[in-house]
């Protein structure tokens, strides 16, 4: 058995719980993994540094045939003129809930939780990460309503999510 160095054991450690929930989030339950499946747009959003000054962006989720998920997650960046793309894979950590481990960076992978969800007809869903820095309200289509968006806010708040700095993503055309 080969042993892990010394120093890397913390990092491993510290990546190891960011596969977790984040306190007093449940994840939704009775989830049907093919209807998640498809295109969704990214409508609001905590900002970090791996989606900074991105509009315009998707997520697309596909099977792959080994039944985990692919990833793609689009956005135009325009200060930069161009569009991002990010590709990874999802793994789901329960078998009928709503929380998966995502991964853009080999081995290393963190939560995906979805804690809402319209189960009707799966059009919109609100996610958060291992924790609260983490926030995405997720749309099959690129605008809603300004009464879903607040019932968004509503339930980010309930849920304890600091929505100081809350960005409500641009999906207009691009100019010509």
């Amino acid at each position: 058995m080969k042993s892990i160095p010394v120093l890397t054991l913390p990092a491993v450690l510290l990546l190891s719980a960011c596969t977790g929930l984040p306190e007093g989030i449940d994840p939704v339950s009775g989830l049907e993994k093919e209807r998640y499946l498809g295109t969704w747009y990214e409508i609001a959003r905590l900002d970090h540094s791996f989606e900074e000054g991105l509009s315009r962006v998707t997520a697309d989720y596909r099977l792959n045939d080994d039944g985990t998920i692919k990833v793609v997650n689009r956005g135009y960046d325009s200060e930069d003129g161009e569009w991002s793309e990010a590709e990874g894979r999802a793994r789901f950590a329960d078998d009928d809930r709503g929380h998966l481990e995502v991964s853009f960076f080999g081995p290393f992978y963190s939560s995906y939780v979805i804690f809402e969800l319209d189960t009707e007809a799966y059009q919109f869903a609100y996610v958060s990460g291992y924790n609260r820095d983490y926030l995405w309200f997720l749309s099959r289509t690129p605008e809603v309503t300004e009464n879903e968006l607040e019932r968004f806010r509503n339930r980010a708040r309930e849920e304890g999510f600091d929505l100081d700095d809350l960005i409500i993503v641009d999906h207009s055309p691009l100019p010509q």
